[in-house]
């Protein structure tokens, strides 16, 4: 029986019995606490290194004389790169390249030394597989470097021979003096700038399909009247008490994801802990509002799960961590603020990241909020649908 003078009460019934369908479903356990942690722990263990090491490269070296040799030993000597083979001509490098034995070769042409020493430029090529983009880029960068260091030694130790002085040789070599800073993550560390969008991304779709799923399953499995009785017929009353179970768990492990990468991984961030707890809160929430909004439009389990799936999926991608925002197509970037993993990423960067106040995150605070709002303009809908909704498999 539910007590007609007594919303609160109420909704503590509807809560117990969500947690008895959690508890005796076991889709709930996988999808809301295994799933979830398996998902935290398997991202921040695969980039625990921050960065890939011992990239397999080759080597075909027709000049075969000290200076390049002293070349190929420095890039051996590398964190991402590793020696693994040498070629005796670049045929032979490029099928092992497409044969995935190696990312990478450098080319020293034969007469690379005598045009050094000549100054005479030679022309050392760097063919690199760009189809792995990280891969390529880093394997790159390493072989570049220690060109540019051969060549650099070089032309150094014949302008001392020359008679020049440090001072000079510095001046001729490096006429612009770099002083480089790398804000916010200066190791470079691919952990703590992909775990902290894939990772929540992760959760919240979990939030987002496992609110749609249990409204659905209401009328799938014909509870949904049970439900409503339950509730004294107050839509508000029946869906504060479903969810409510459900946000707890998600808060929980949310929360737990956060603790367990700024505690135990120390993932840097300069912002406050309120903060980390308010972003936590309102993303969880906003996703969960906005699957009801979803089942809402559409009071199909089938139809609103599928949109809820291609709309978490795209959110990687609109949130704007792999590829900024600013540089997508007009109306794409428009559509980005539809997503709510986008504004948390802002939110996140702005203010846990880079330690700016709140009032410089306020559009994604409320947009956030906006998303909390969307059930409002489609309670009727869900109540119809509770009420007299035949589900159709």
């Amino acid at each position: 029986m539910y007590n007609k003078r007594n919303p609160f009460l109420r909704i503590l019934s509807v809560a117990r019995r969500e947690c008895g369908i959690l508890m005796s479903t076991p889709i709930y356990a996988f999808c809301m606490v295994i799933f979830p942690i398996f998902c935290v722990i398997f991202f921040t263990s695969l980039m625990d290194d921050g960065l890939p090491q011992e990239l397999p490269i080759g080597i075909v070296d027709l000049d075969n004389s000290a200076t390049t040799r002293s070349l190929i030993r420095r890039l051996d000597g590398m964190q991402t790169s590793h020696v693994v083979g040498k070629y005796a001509n670049p045929a032979e490098a490029r099928k092992a390249m497409q044969k995935n034995e190696i990312y990478a070769f450098l080319y020293f042409p034969e007469g690379t030394t005598s045009d050094l020493m000549a100054q005479r430029q030679p022309k050392i090529s760097f063919y690199y597989n760009s189809t792995s983009l990280m891969a390529g880029a880093l394997l790159f960068r390493d072989m570049k470097t220690v060109c540019t260091l051969g060549s650099a030694a070089v032309g150094q130790a014949t302008m001392r021979a020359r008679g020049y002085t440090d001072e000079q040789i510095v001046a001729f070599l490096q006429p612009i003096s770099i002083d480089l800073h790398l804000l916010g993550n200066p190791w470079a560390n691919y952990n703590f700038y992909l775990s902290v969008f894939m990772i929540p991304g992760v959760l919240l779709l979990f939030v987002l399909l496992i609110t749609v799923y249990s409204i659905g399953t209401e009328v799938k499995f014909n509870r949904s009247k049970v439900l409503m009785r339950l509730s004294g017929n107050d839509v508000w009353v029946a869906m504060l008490g479903k969810m409510l179970p459900q946000t707890l768990i998600s808060l929980i492990i949310f929360y737990g994801y956060l603790f367990y990468i700024y505690v135990f991984l120390h993932f840097p961030h300069q912002g406050e802990w309120y903060e980390i707890a308010l972003i936590g809160l309102l993303a969880v929430i906003a996703s969960q509002s906005f699957g009801m909004f979803i089942y809402g439009l559409m009071p199909s389990l089938r139809m609103s799960m599928s949109v809820c799936s291609l709309w978490g999926v795209l959110s990687f991608t609109m949130c704007g961590a792999a590829f900024p925002v600013f540089s997508m197509n007009p109306m794409l970037e428009g559509l980005s603020l539809l997503f709510p993993l986008r504004h948390y990423y802002m939110f996140y960067q702005i203010c846990v990241f880079n330690g700016y106040p709140i009032s410089d995150a306020w559009f994604n605070l409320l947009a956030l909020f906006i998303f909390i709002c969307l059930p409002v303009f489609v309670m009727k809908n869900i109540r119809k649908a509770m009420l007299e909704y035949v589900y159709i498999p």
